[in-house]
C-alpha cells in the first residue's frame, strides 16, 4: 500500500471521528429527550414523560404526535441535535424503515411496550354493530370480489351496510379512520381488511402466487367517500361520532376507554373489544406497540436511560401500572421481563427475523 493510500485512510477516519465528535457536541446542547410517532402511543408516553419529569431531575421530554410512519422517516433521519431520539409505533417497524435507519447510520434499540386493541365504534346513542371482519372488508376495500360469484373483483357497490350484511343496519356506509401514515391504519388493513378478504379462497390463493394483486385487493380502501381520512387525532373522530350517530369510527382502544361515555366499541365476530379480550388475544383485531431508541442518543442525551427505566417499571407497564389505567394492555409477565432485560443491555435491532 502506497503512502497516499494510507493517508487517504488516515483523513477518512479522521474525518469520520470528527463527525460524530461534532454529532455529539451538538446532541449534548439538547438539554430535552424528542419523541415522535403514533398518535395511538401518544398518550403513554406522554404520561410516562410527565412522570418522568416529576420524579428526576431532568426535564420533560418533548412529545409529538405525527403518526407511525411519520415518525419512522423523522427517526431515522439520521443521528443529531435534530433528530428525534425515540419514536412510537402502533406496529412493528417495517423493513424498509430499519433499512433506512441504517442506510443513515442509526442503530435501532425496539422495545415493546404492550397490547391495543383498533375499534371500530359509534355513538352510544346508536346501536351497537356486530361486525365480522368479512363485512369490514366488503364495506371498505376499493375493489371487492363480483357478486356474481365469478373469480373477478369490481369497484365496491355496497351503499348501506344491509347491502354487505342482511343483518346489520341500513345506513349509509360511512367510517371515520387514520390516513395512510398512521400505524392505526395500517394494522387495520393487516388485521381487519386482510382477514376479511381471506374468506374467500380464490383471494387466499394469490396471497403466493401474485402477492402483489393479493394485497392491492386486501388492502386498498374505498375512495369514493365511504371512508373519510380523519387525520392522526382520534380525539376528533370521537366528535364526530357523536355528532353523526350513523357513522363508524376507527381508533384505538385507549380512546374507546377514555371516552366509553359517548361512544362504544363493535362486536368482531362475537367479541367486544375489553381489556380482557386483547390481554388474551381473543379480540381479533388487536396489536402490539413499541417504542423505538436510537441507540447513539442514549449517552449523550440527558434522561434516556431513566426515561426508559420509567416505561418499563412495573409501577408503569405493569398490570396494575398506571399505563393500564390509561388503556394500554399490559405484556404478559415473562414477556415484560425479557423485553426489560434488551432494554437494560441496549440490544440494537439488526434484522426483523432478530425477534
Amino acid at each position: 500500500m502506497n503512502n497516499r493510500s494510507v493517508s487517504k485512510k488516515v483523513l477518512a477516519s479522521a474525518l469520520a471521528a470528527l463527525t460524530i465528535a461534532a454529532s455529539n457536541v451538538a446532541l449534548a446542547a439538547r438539554d430535552h429527550i424528542s419523541i415522535v410517532g403514533s398518535s395511538t402511543v401518544y398518550p403513554f408516553t406522554t404520561v410516562v414523560a410527565e412522570r418522568f419529569s416529576r420524579s428526576t431531575q431532568f426535564k420533560t421530554p418533548v412529545v409529538e404526535s405525527t403518526g407511525t410512519g411519520g415518525g419512522m422517516k423523522l427517526f431515522c433521519q439520521g443521528v443529531g441535535e435534530n433528530t428525534a431520539d425515540i419514536t412510537g409505533a402502533s406496529r412493528r417497524i417495517k423493513q424498509s424503515e430499519l433499512d433506512m435507519c441504517h442506510d443513515n447510520g442509526v442503530d435501532v434499540v425496539e422495545v415493546q411496550i404492550g397490547y391495543d386493541g383498533i375499534v371500530i365504534a359509534n355513538a352510544k346513542s346508536d346501536q351497537r354493530f356486530e361486525l365480522s371482519r368479512k363485512d369490514l372488508f366488503l364495506a371498505l376495500a376499493k375493489d371487492v370480489p363480483n357478486p356474481d360469484g365469478s373469480e373477478t373483483v369490481v369497484p365496491n357497490p355496497y351503499k348501506t351496510w344491509k347491502d354487505v350484511n342482511p343483518t346489520l343496519p341500513a345506513h349509509k356506509i360511512e367510517v371515520l379512520g387514520p390516513p395512510p401514515t398512521s400505524g392505526t391504519r395500517d394494522a387495520f388493513a393487516e388485521l381487519a381488511m386482510e382477514g376479511g378478504c381471506q374468506q374467500f379462497g380464490w383471494v387466499k390463493a394469490k396471497e403466493k402466487a401474485d402477492s402483489h394483486t393479493y394485497k392491492a385487493i386486501c388492502h386498498n380502501l374505498r375512495e369514493d367517500g365511504a371512508y373519510v381520512e380523519a387525520g392522526e387525532n382520534d380525539n376528533l373522530i370521537v366528535n364526530k361520532l357523536v355528532a353523526n350517530p350513523n357513522a363508524l369510527g376507527i381508533f384505538g382502544f385507549s380512546f374507546l376507554d377514555q371516552n366509553a361515555d359517548k361512544v362504544q366499541g363493535s362486536l368482531i365476530e362475537g367479541k367486544a373489544p375489553t381489556f380482557d379480550s386483547i390481554a388474551d388475544q381473543s379480540y381479533p383485531v388487536s396489536r402490539p406497540l413499541f417504542i423505538y431508541v436510537k441507540k447513539a442518543h442514549v449517552d449523550v442525551v440527558p434522561g434516556i436511560k431513566q426515561f426508559l427505566a420509567e416505561f418499563t417499571s412495573e409501577r408503569a407497564w405493569g398490570e396494575d401500572g398506571y399505563l393500564a389505567d390509561k388503556g394500554m394492555i399490559p405484556l404478559q409477565d415473562s414477556k415484560r421481563q425479557q423485553v426489560a432485560g434488551d432494554v437494560r443491555k441496549l440490544n440494537a435491532l439488526t434484522n426483523l427475523a432478530a425477534k
